[in-house]
């Protein structure tokens, strides 16, 4: 069972706004890929406080329309994601597990790149700085996870 724990917004009138329901928290897809609830992408991937409802969902819309952008072969190969034979781990298709890890590494990264221009401290400019090299980490496995999804070989080529 997820736990999060919700403090609610306060505007500067003192006003808060009522814990977010479990519906407004889901991101509907385009019926082929599965929609995605932001408080599993919130403990997934450790997204802290710091990230608001309205970013992290933002970034998680981006990421799954260029995974589903990355992903239209499978769209014209097949009906449903279900039709595509996969084993289960967990009781959940690896089609589906490797859906979500492409989709939750770039919103990572995405709202990482990003970092700066929300925390302007020197705390926040130190944290930035860390991210950098996960940036590179986070959208290396969405690709590996596009291309195992693709049935293409993971090779990554540098030029020396």
């Amino acid at each position: 069972m997820n736990h999060v724990i919700s403090i609610p917004k306060v505007d500067n009138k003192g006003n808060s706004d009522p814990p977010n329901n479990e519906k407004a928290s889901w991101i509907t897809n385009n019926g082929f890929f599965p929609d995605l609830n932001l408080l599993d992408v919130r403990n997934a991937m450790r997204v802290d406080g710091t990230v608001t409802d309205e970013r992290l969902k933002i970034a998680v819309i981006e990421a799954m329309a260029s995974t589903n952008d990355q992903l239209k072969p499978l769209q014209n190969k097949y009906h449903s994601l279900e039709d595509i034979q996969a084993d289960e781990i967990n009781g959940e298709s690896i089609v589906e597990l490797r859906y979500k890890r492409a989709v939750y590494c770039l919103a990572m990264a995405n709202l990482y790149e990003r970092y700066r221009s929300y925390d302007s401290t020197k705390e926040g400019a130190e944290k930035a700085e860390q991210f950098e090299n996960s940036v590179d980490d986070l959208r290396r496995d969405a690709r590996f996870a596009i291309r195992d999804l693709l049935n293409i070989k993971r090779w990554t080529v540098e030029l020396i």
